[in-house]
């Protein structure tokens, strides 16, 4: 059972930076029929996304934010002595996007810097890994950076992924202090379920050539894309989730030893409207306490948990009980229950 349980860490304060970019799903008809796409729309309940400009990168809109975060609170840079970037669209194969953040956000040279390549859950499981070395180190402060472009992995052809996705960054201070008291995660993984959201070319396995990049009908319905766009199986996703994310929420929940009604919000991937809305009925949650942002920035995969944070808690997380979900690509899930302290949330901005 990969649970892990710690004491005196948490997040110090939390900043986001999304592009100015605004898509409006519903004119989002270069390919599809304008009927067509509303049904798609409506079903999802991802009205808007925002698309980075071409040439900026997840590391770009992550710097943002950092510089933000650092401005707000007044940060020490040298203080910094760990930076993770959790993100599966890097500045490049090598080397890793942290260790160019670290030179361009001027930290230390004996900052520890990596990257974390997991989708959906990342934030969670980026959270597991800092609490971890800070718990157990002499650690001042750590920096857990979290940034997606996605819209540049899913062909604007295929129905399945064309309407869901888009790009953020977050930044988040993480400090231990005796006012965050015990936390609490579960961490999870199935990599026999890995066909069901992938991109399978541009790796080792299938490198990337001029068949790959040739674009084609791949099923019935007509939906377009070539071996270099990422695709997802919708219906295995949601049979996913529905099977695997309650348990484990149910589990973290066991674990702490906290009941239910004493969690002051609940902070889900924003998959889609309908997976969420399920999740909300299945656990008898209050919507008052379930924040949600699908609508208005799509999919933004490891980062949407954090933005939702950013979002709609804003001003509302002074010693709060916050329990978290990440599930998907991979396949991996994670559930945790963190408490905020006096976690400081800056304005979100726009890049």
């Amino acid at each position: 059972m990969a649970t892990l349980i710690f004491e005196n860490v948490g997040i110090k304060a939390l900043s986001a930076a999304v592009p100015r970019r605004v898509i409006n799903n519903y004119e989002y008809t270069a390919y599809f029929p304008a009927d067509e796409v509303r049904q798609v729309v409506d079903k999802t309940g991802v009205f808007q996304r925002r698309f980075a400009e071409a040439g900026t990168c997840s590391s770009d809109l992550c710097f943002a934010a950092a510089e933000k975060l650092f401005a707000d609170n007044k940060i020490d840079r040298s203080e910094i002595d760990l930076l993770v970037f959790v993100s599966q669209t890097p500045d490049y194969r090598m080397p890793a996007t942290s260790v160019l953040l670290q030179n361009r956000l001027g930290l230390e040279r004996n900052t520890i810097a990596f990257d974390l390549n997991l989708g959906c859950s990342g934030f969670i499981y980026g959270l597991s890994v800092v609490y971890s070395m800070m718990e157990r180190s002499g650690l001042r402060k750590a920096l857990l950076l979290d940034g997606e472009i996605r819209s540049r992995i899913y062909s604007p052809k295929d129905r399945k992924a064309a309407f869901l996705f888009g790009d953020a960054g977050v930044a988040s201070i993480i400090e231990r202090d005796s006012s965050f008291g015990r936390s609490y995660f579960s961490l999870n993984s199935d990599g026999s379920k890995e066909d069901l959201i992938k991109m399978k070319a541009g790796g080792y396995r299938f490198p990337s050539s001029p068949e790959t990049m040739k674009e084609r009908v791949v099923d019935e319905y007509g939906n377009i894309r070539s071996d270099e766009h990422g695709y997802m199986d919708g219906g295995d996703v949601f049979n996913f989730v529905i099977k695997e994310v309650p348990p484990d929420i149910k589990k973290v929940i066991a674990l702490s030893g906290i009941p239910l009604p004493d969690i002051d919000y609940f902070v889900f991937h924003q998959a889609n409207m309908f997976i969420n809305s399920y999740l909300l009925k299945k656990l008898k949650l209050d919507p008052e306490k379930v924040p949600s942002t699908v609508g208005k920035f799509g999919n933004t995969s490891s980062v949407s948990i954090p933005l939702t944070i950013v979002s709609e808690l804003q001003g509302k997380l002074n010693n709060r009980r916050l329990l978290m979900s990440g599930f998907g690509v991979g396949m991996t899930w994670a559930s945790c229950i963190i408490n905020t302290g006096k976690c400081q949330i800056s304005d979100l901005i726009e890049y």
